[in-house]
């Protein structure tokens, strides 16, 4: 069908303000105004008849019209990016891009990279850090590795690895726990998940105390805190094996408790391409 009237600029600034699920930081990515996106958005929303984003309290939120379009348009502009570099000359080269947990990106993951690199040079891998709150279709990713238990409604995902948690400080303040109650007299620094200490104190067998010290969203800061001396974290000891070996950390209690696994997730609905099979395959030794 002839569609001289496609308003690609619109379609283009809309697929960009739902990836980044702002009008501010579309306009950053754009190198455009957020006036300049906000007239693209009325525009479209004119041209449809339809409203494609709702302003709450909460920020810039989807309607299911915006829901509906959105896929299609991030598929399409991504096959078109692929075709245009075919003709620049990367003919052999799949974009991938993936959201990582960024403990899992540094403590394990970015070390290995290189190995990727040298067996997948068709890949192009392009790597974005979270703090495991991520939205992939949002963020415009194909993927994500993530810590939880895996079941993420209208995803699919494989295991990557165990992350047993236990008690980590700094070595100084380690000589001085010789039993689990003994972390009853230091702070106790904690996620956002509640339920850790009290798990690990439990598979131990000892009544946990009350912890109250501060609450982090992110192992990276609650390792840092906990190797100043400032108390112990419940923490991924395989993630954090480097500050082991240079002794800024300290594992004073063999005990682990298990609070989830990393797994690699994408959308279920999307298709399984061959760069997305050649990660997914490096990650997991299949």
């Amino acid at each position: 069908m002839d569609r001289p009237d496609l308003p690609l600029n619109a379609l283009r600034v809309f697929e960009v303000a739902m990836r980044q699920g702002s009008f501010t930081r579309a306009a950053v990515e754009l190198r455009v105004t957020q006036a300049a996106v906000s007239h693209q958005i009325a525009r479209l929303e004119d041209l449809l008849g339809a409203t494609l984003f709702l302003r709450t309290p909460q920020g810039l939120m989807p309607t299911d019209e915006g829901l509906l379009l959105f896929p299609v348009l991030e598929h399409g502009f991504e096959a078109i990016s692929r075709v245009l570099d075919q003709l620049g000359g990367r003919r052999d080269v799949e974009l991938l891009k993936v959201g990582v947990n960024t403990t899992f990106a540094l403590g394990w993951l970015l070390p290995r990279l290189d190995v990727f690199h040298r067996l997948h040079p068709e890949v192009d891998l392009r790597i974005s850090t979270n703090n495991n709150r991520v939205e992939i279709l949002r963020e415009g990713l194909d993927m994500a590795i993530r810590f939880g238990s895996g079941a993420w409604t209208g995803h699919d995902a494989v295991p990557l690895m165990e992350a047993p948690l236990a008690p980590l400080c700094a070595p100084a303040l380690a000589a001085r726990l010789k039993h689990p109650a003994d972390l009853g007299a230091i702070t106790l620094l904690r996620s956002y998940r509640s339920a850790e200490w009290p798990g690990w104190f439990d598979a131990v067998g000892a009544a946990c105390p009350p912890v109250t010290g501060p609450v982090l969203d992110s192992s990276i800061a609650l390792a840092e805190l906990a190797a100043s001396g400032a108390g112990a974290a419940l923490l991924p000891v395989r993630m954090f094996e480097r500050y082991l070996e240079q002794g800024r950390l300290a594992q004073p209690f063999g005990a682990t408790v298990a609070a989830g696994n990393y797994y690699l997730a994408w959308p279920s609905d999307r298709p399984f391409t061959e760069a997305m099979r050649s990660f997914s395959n490096w990650l997991t030794g299949g």
